[in-house]
């Protein structure tokens, strides 16, 4: 699952983190910590060794950061019920920025260079300063894009990606179900699978369904109001952010052969055995070359990237308790420093 994925990759970066802040004679940064598990509240804005990289990597001065869902389910401690992670733990996942150094096995990056990019945590977080990544995990940043419009597509943009091309293979002329339509994976999701030649059917609530349609949706379903399965029959691919009754409700609607891919939840094999369908859970990875894929269809004004709000990053407790809400348009993004003129 795109989730657990996330996890695992927060792993080691709190060993790493845990063995550095002890180091005062190494350069720092400002960075937003945590050192227990716990609500908002336990975020700490605090001065940190700035990370040093290692030959294959390449550090970002962060210029923005993207805030995702998984981060407070990180925070709480939801998926260290063993406490079995040092602390202190830096968050964050998404960022966009220049490059500051490169190691001396980098060939696709060099200083200065404008870049997003999903950093996969076992590195370091990127709700700060400074961040290292691999060049697996970076991508030029799109050059329509601000910077904070950028830090706003890397997790979500190749989470929609990943569950609608390389898992669902969707085609040109097939019918995709995408549930929550409005958020950070969903409207990616919608544009992606509109630029492919797929039909899409999305389902929203009663303040989102013109963001629908201005996303390319052929056909917006207000939840509030309807039932999806009402108007959503024989689809092709099912990409489903929601799980629970509305996972439960989505096997139905499905045509024999297609494909139920989840973000949150397994897909129960009784049910698609029952339906003669397929059932996915998705584990979102960092991929330089779809990254790059994704920022050409920017470029190219077939992806409209939303950011809602943005906070600083000493608010970075603020930015969490909104996406916490569930009904955040798009993404909320964190201003780390001011964009380069």
């Amino acid at each position: 699952m795109q989730i657990l994925r996330l996890i695992v990759h927060y792993g080691s970066i709190a060993a790493l983190a845990a063995t550095s802040l002890g180091h005062a004679d190494k350069p720092t940064m400002k960075a937003v910590v945590i050192h227990e598990y716990g609500g908002p509240e336990v975020l700490k804005y605090e001065d940190v060794p700035q990370p040093e990289p290692k030959q294959d990597q390449l550090r970002i001065h962060v210029i923005a950061a993207g805030v995702n869902p998984v981060d407070g389910m990180i925070r709480s401690g939801m998926f260290d019920k063993e406490g079995r992670r040092a602390f202190p733990v830096i968050l964050g996942g998404d960022i966009s920025g220049v490059v500051e150094k490169v190691g001396s096995n980098i060939t696709k990056f060099k200083f200065g260079d404008p870049v997003f990019a999903y950093v996969s945590l076992d590195n370091s977080g990127g709700y700060a300063q400074y961040a290292v990544v691999t060049e697996r995990e970076a991508a030029p940043k799109p050059k329509s894009l601000t910077y904070v419009e950028a830090a706003a597509v890397p997790i979500v943009a190749l989470t929609a990606w990943q569950a609608l091309i390389d898992t669902a293979k969707l085609k040109a002329g097939q019918t995709v179900l995408i549930h929550g339509g409005s958020g950070g994976v969903g409207s990616f999701a919608i544009q992606i699978a509109k630029a492919h030649g797929a039909k899409v059917i999305a389902t929203a609530s009663t303040a989102n369904q013109e963001l629908l349609k201005q996303l390319g949706a052929d056909v917006a379903i207000d939840y509030t109001k309807q039932n999806f399965e009402n108007v959503a029959k024989d689809v092709d691919v099912v990409l489903d952010s929601i799980g629970k009754d509305t996972l439960a409700r989505s096997y139905g609607v499905v045509k024999k052969g297609g494909i139920i891919v989840s973000l949150v939840a397994r897909p129960d094999p009784a049910e698609l055995e029952k339906h003669g369908i397929r059932g996915e859970a998705l584990s979102v990875d960092p991929n330089s070359d779809e990254l790059s894929e994704i920022g050409k269809l920017i470029d190219e004004k077939k992806i409209n990237v939303i950011v809602s709000q943005t906070f600083p990053l000493s608010e970075a407790r603020k930015a969490q308790e909104q996406v916490a809400t569930g009904h955040t348009r798009g993404k909320i993004v964190l201003k780390v420093a001011d964009e380069p003129k």
